[in-house]
């Protein structure tokens, strides 16, 4: 009897095995596998079944077995078993038993439009775009992709692996699109930042009258959210409460990340207390929320909610509450996320070990930085950029630059971050060549177009050595459109170098760009007073009183047991304000025995030099330190964060307070951090 030929009881047998798979019977369907071969009823549609039973049961290797056993087959079989490696994500194995299929040399064993189907996603998820494209062509020859589900996969292919154009192609120009297409597209578009491209889509959609479903509104959420278009994300808000569309909890999340982006917390907040069964998804968005706009208290005080709920956070939660800690420069909250993160299992996931590199790095523990970059299996861009613009924040330029040289040793290529911690780098180091290299040549060498920081880092560079001049002639000749902080770097180093004439014409050109910048005004002020120009310091006064503006007062805020102490200059309002100054004046005996002089060349105001040492005496970050070595243990280190420029006195002062007390002393300024240790600052530059 031909194998081919049914026998008698086939279509009993069919049946059986349908039901066998459908409840995935394994047992019976082996004991029945038995029979057929002690029967000898070995036919070609009844082991297509038993493939089928097998695949859907997970024992793919019995279903291989069975298949490689076959002494004939037709296009079902070979299809069973590619739907099968398919199903458990075996898609190399997909491909490899394809490519045996085609080189089988029978019309039965000619591919049909589910195989292509099949193939074509796996090359999607193994990221094979050459292989997939293969498989278009051999489609279009046969007629194969005006498959709605051939058509789909392709749109699918080109979608995830970036070939925007070949996308756009097969949704144009093949008919038929559904829902189910739209989705794919949308979503690769968003993903691959092709925003403009995505709008024309979902216009065209909408065009075409086609039903919304959930993964539609959700890509439709991120387009708006990566376009920052409020208004599209409340018509599309609107739409969807008046659909039939189930509001999930990812349908939730993506709204509340929606009216995130859109800078509209409160109606992300709206949308998330109305959600029924928010789970660590929604819970992650909203805090996720609050921390990109700089609510950082509101993110932990939410995650004190979250907690009481017993939501368990996951990886992306701790990321999010990490940088929320950076933020705020709370190391005491950072310590206990990371314990938190440590415990529950996340320390060795990438964005955790980000953030937590983050948190240290902004917080002024740049050791703790280090050793969990160190600790990093997997590393990718953003590791390598949060690490190397931390040294430089911390102004260990040579550091920053040595972990850049093992950077460029991996596969790991730079991107337009990296330099700006690079070229950073270099200003703290004074390396004018090595800098210029970096600008020039190496960012072209990496395909990287100079932005705006870019070009602000070379200002500073050349600033730092005294080049003053040679740095206006760079920004006059440089067809870029100079911001206010570009022009006040350059006024900031006139003002370090003592360069009045040059200083009083970058003042006017920023003063014209911004005519209410306070930090201009404050530094023209600080410059006429060190040049005992008296008059001028009185004239820019006056300027800012006619144009109302305030000169931003001096404050610095340290935290200790998980409490914030803020101290303002010349501060008589604390309540343990004695103490403190009794402190000081002990402190200041001991470092004179050292050498100091107070340098008074700061002080804005035309007074005896007696009254100009009391008023440098108390500035914000010295009542701090005073006040840090009160309240903590003799060998705890001491973070002080201050919301303008540390002044020289002020930074004399620090490095001469952390040998007498043999304290280690971090302040983190408007710039950058300065870490005081026996004596001296780690920094290898000052400013």
């Amino acid at each position: 009897m031909s194998p081919l030929i049914p026998s008698p009881i086939f279509h009993d047998t069919i049946k059986l095995l349908q039901y066998l798979t459908g409840t995935k019977n394994l047992h019976l369907g082996k004991a029945l596998h038995a029979r057929l071969i002690v029967s000898n009823q070995y036919y070609v549609l009844e082991t297509n079944s038993l493939i089928n039973l097998y695949s859907k049961c997970s024992e793919l290797e019995h279903a291989r077995q069975v298949f490689d056993k076959m002494p004939e087959r037709n296009v079902v079989s070979w299809s069973v078993l590619l739907a099968g490696y398919f199903q458990k994500r075996m898609d190399f194995q997909v491909l490899r038993l394809f490519k045996s299929m085609v080189l089988q040399d029978f019309d039965l064993c000619k591919p049909n439009e589910y195989i292509f189907a099949t193939v074509i996603s796996s090359c999607s998820n193994v990221g094979y775009l050459s292989s997939g494209r293969q498989c278009h062509a051999y489609v279009l020859k046969s007629g194969f992709v005006f498959y709605q589900y051939v058509k789909n996969a392709l749109v699918r292919l080109y979608s995830l692996l970036s070939d925007v154009v070949g996308a756009m192609e097969v949704l144009v120009s093949v008919p038929g699109s559904d829902t189910c297409t739209y989705n794919l597209i949308l979503s690769g578009l968003v993903e691959n930042n092709c925003l403009l491209e995505a709008s024309n889509v979902l216009k065209r959609m909408s065009a075409e009258h086609l039903v919304w479903n959930k993964a539609t509104y959700i890509c439709s959420f991120g387009l708006c959210a990566r376009l920052k278009h409020l208004i599209l994300g409340l018509q599309i808000h609107n739409q969807l409460l008046k659909s039939d569309v189930e509001f999930d909890v990812f349908v939730c999340s993506a709204v509340i990340d929606m009216y995130g982006k859109c800078k509209d917390i409160s109606s992300a907040r709206k949308v998330f207390d109305r959600s029924q069964d928010g789970n660590v998804v929604s819970w992650t968005a909203m805090l996720s929320a609050y921390s990109q706009h700089g609510f950082f208290e509101e993110s932990l005080k939410l995650f004190s909610d979250m907690q009481c709920e017993e939501v368990t956070p996951n990886e992306s939660t701790f990321s999010v509450l990490l940088n929320a800690s950076a933020g705020l420069s709370s190391i005491g909250y950072g310590y206990s996320l990371h314990a938190l993160a440590e415990k529950q299992g996340f320390k060795c996931h990438t964005n955790v070990g980000n953030s937590l590199i983050n948190m240290y790095s902004k917080t002024g523990d740049i050791d703790a930085a280090k050793k969990i970059f160190s600790g990093m299996t997997n590393r990718d861009i953003i590791t390598w950029n949060t690490i190397i613009c931390g040294y430089s924040h911390h102004g260990l330029g040579s550091k920053s630059l040595a972990l850049f040289k093992e950077m460029l040793e991996t596969d790991e290529n730079p991107n337009h971050v990296t330099f700006v911690g690079v070229l950073t780098a270099c200003g703290h180091l004074g390396n004018v060549e090595l800098g210029f290299y970096y600008f020039y040549q190496l960012m072209k060498e990496k395909g990287i177009e100079p932005g705006l920081e870019h070009y602000t880092c070379i200002v500073g560079l050349l600033s730092k050595i005294g080049r003053l001049n040679e740095a206006k002639d760079f920004m006059l000749s440089t067809p870029v459109r100079w911001d206010v902080i570009a022009w006040r770097t350059l006024l900031n180093a006139c003002n370090i170098h003592r360069n009045y004439t040059l200083g009083t014409q970058i003042g006017n050109i920023i003063l014209k760009l911004d005519p209410n910048d306070v930090g201009t005004h404050t530094i023209l002020s600080n410059m006429h007073a060190k040049a005992n120009k008296w008059d001028g310091v009185t004239k820019i006064r006056e300027l800012m009183k006619n144009r109302k503006i305030k000169k931003e007062p001096g404050l610095s805020w340290l935290e200790i047991k998980n409490q914030t102490h803020v101290f303002v200059s010349d501060d008589n309002g604390h309540p343990e304000f004695v103490e403190i100054h009794e402190k000081l004046k002990e402190l200041f005996g001991k470092i004179r025995s050292l050498g100091y002089v107070p340098d008074t060349s700061n002080v804005l105001h035309d007074v005896e030099d007696e009254q100009k040492e009391d008023y440098i005496g108390y500035h914000s970050e010295k009542l701090a330190v005073a006040y840090a070595i009160l309240r903590t243990h003799k060998d705890a280190p001491i973070r002080i964060i201050k919301n303008l420029r540390i002044c020289d006195d002020c930074h004399v002062t620090m490095k001469l307070i952390s040998k007498v007390t043999n304290r280690v002393i971090n302040v983190r300024d408007a710039n950058r951090f300065h870490c005081f240790r026996d004596g001296n600052c780690s920094c290898e530059d000052y400013w």
